[in-house]
């Protein structure tokens, strides 16, 4: 993880599975998966320095991370390249998430694309890391993902880095027949949601008020059981939701 990151974070308190200072149960064991060395070594340094408590493996390669998950076991969770050299992209993730078998992965990527960032959660991996982050980003993301929620950034396309990272810590499951129940003009307030677009973009898309669209948004997310835009968009990632 850089020491300039690009991605401002919402503000979460490191607690729950373990904090900043330590740990408040078990001790995780933590694997990390990299091709690149460097790469490798300063994200295992940078969670032995803020969670001494932790156990962190290393692994280089697809094929030695499955070696690595079968022989050490017992892991707490995994963060995965997603560009291995021998394993590219979201067929390298899905093989490691039928390996762990309910483990939490986090991918990391240096291309922090929102149709990439979506594939990945709706494939079954439990937060996206950008390479670009702080180190601080392992405060936030690891609890959440330990404790059993997601963390995903949610990059604006076509926004500057600062527009990203929302932590979420639960996503409430989808309610059956929610979506055949929203109005087409919701549906339309959702797309354009799910594309990126802020209230006001979304307000001068449709050609009407942003105080209309807000009032649209409160309806979507009471009828999909969701407090807020963060889990309404990770929740169209986990189940899918197309438009």
């Amino acid at each position: 993880m850089g020491h300039h990151g690009r991605y401002g974070l919402n503000p979460v308190r490191a607690g729950g599975v373990f904090g900043q200072a330590g740990l408040a149960g078990a001790a995780p064991r933590l694997l990390v998966v990299d091709d690149h060395a460097l790469v490798r070594h300063g994200l295992a340094l940078a969670i032995r320095v803020r969670f001494p408590a932790a156990t962190v493996f290393e692994a280089g390669s697809l094929a030695e991370a499955v070696r690595r998950v079968q022989s050490v076991g017992n892991l707490s969770a995994v963060l995965f390249d997603l560009q291995l050299g021998d394993s590219n992209g979201l067929p390298g993730v899905q093989t490691m998430l039928r390996i762990l078998d309910g483990v939490p992965l986090l991918v990391i990527s240096g291309s922090p694309d929102a149709s990439l960032i979506t594939a990945c959660i709706q494939a079954g991996a439990r937060g996206f890391l950008p390479k670009g982050a702080e180190a601080e980003v392992l405060d936030h993301a690891l609890p959440i993902v330990l404790g059993g929620g997601i963390y995903a950034p949610l990059p604006r396309p076509g926004a500057g880095p600062a527009q990203a990272a929302a932590p979420v810590a639960q996503t409430p499951p989808l309610v059956p027949g929610a979506m055949e129940g929203l109005t087409e003009r919701q549906r339309d307030v959702l797309k354009l949601l799910l594309d990126g677009q802020s209230n006001k973009e979304i307000a001068r898309s449709l050609g009407v008020l942003e105080g209309t669209v807000k009032v649209h948004l409160r309806s979507i997310m009471q009828r999909l059981g969701v407090r807020n835009r963060t889990q309404l968009a990770l929740l169209a990632a986990k189940s899918g939701l197309t438009m």
